[in-house]
């Protein structure tokens, strides 16, 4: 039998218990984005512009690039039919609504007591400004495989596909959007490293391949 590992968000706030929400069919497809935008105009340096000759000159040449952070976006399904079908009492009962309910809990602002202010704090969203607000929204895990990323779930739209008579959502497709939280926090460190570590592994066997066919 083929074990198949589930993506999820989890809350990841002092909430006992956080929100979670466990996708029993994963995504098809994953999308994501990063868009860099190039200031018109030139940067600092002695040659001005984005000019460059060495590559320690490329720094000075790229800081008129703004780097957005990324983005993901997934198509999830809920689908309580196999549960109902089960007897299953939840599902039965309120058929895809829980699960319709936790994903509005994530995204909507809470009320952040010292706890909150400590977690956020620690993922580099602390300053001052962070916290003058009485609700801020919650920070997610987003765990796709081996990846672990700390994000905020920036839109939900959801498409109901199959009620109950009494108008209970048993099947819906939700399209989500992810902003990744590239901030210092140990996550996200994380994430950077396992990353470099790939992509090493990757430029080495490349860049040995490439000299292979020089000589």
């Amino acid at each position: 039998m083929l074990n198949v590992t589930q993506g999820m968000l989890v809350e990841y706030a002092p909430a006992a218990p956080p929100l979670v929400l466990a996708f029993e069919f994963n995504p098809r497809t994953l999308r994501r984005s990063r868009t860099l935008s190039i200031e018109t105009g030139t940067t600092p340096g002695t040659r001005g512009g984005y000019a460059f000759a060495l590559p320690t000159e490329t720094p000075r040449a790229a800081q008129g690039i703004q780097a957005a952070p990324e983005t993901l976006s997934l198509r999830i399904l809920l689908d309580a039919s196999d549960r109902m079908a089960q007897g299953e009492a939840s599902a039965r009962d309120f058929g895809v609504s829980p699960e319709l309910d936790t994903l509005c809990g994530m995204a909507e602002p809470k009320s952040q007591g010292p706890g909150g202010v400590q977690i956020l704090a620690g993922l580099g969203l602390g300053s001052t400004r962070a916290f003058a607000r009485d609700e801020t929204p919650s920070v997610l895990l987003f765990i796709w495989g081996s990846r672990v990323l700390p994000v905020f779930l920036t839109s939900i739209e959801v498409e109901e596909l199959a009620h109950r008579p009494d108008l209970v959502p048993y099947r819906a497709e939700v399209e989500l959007r992810l902003q990744v939280v590239e901030s210092p926090n140990p996550i996200y460190r994380v994430e950077k490293a396992r990353q470099a570590i790939s992509a090493a592994r990757t430029s080495g066997a490349q860049a040995g391949a490439f000299a292979g066919g020089l000589f």
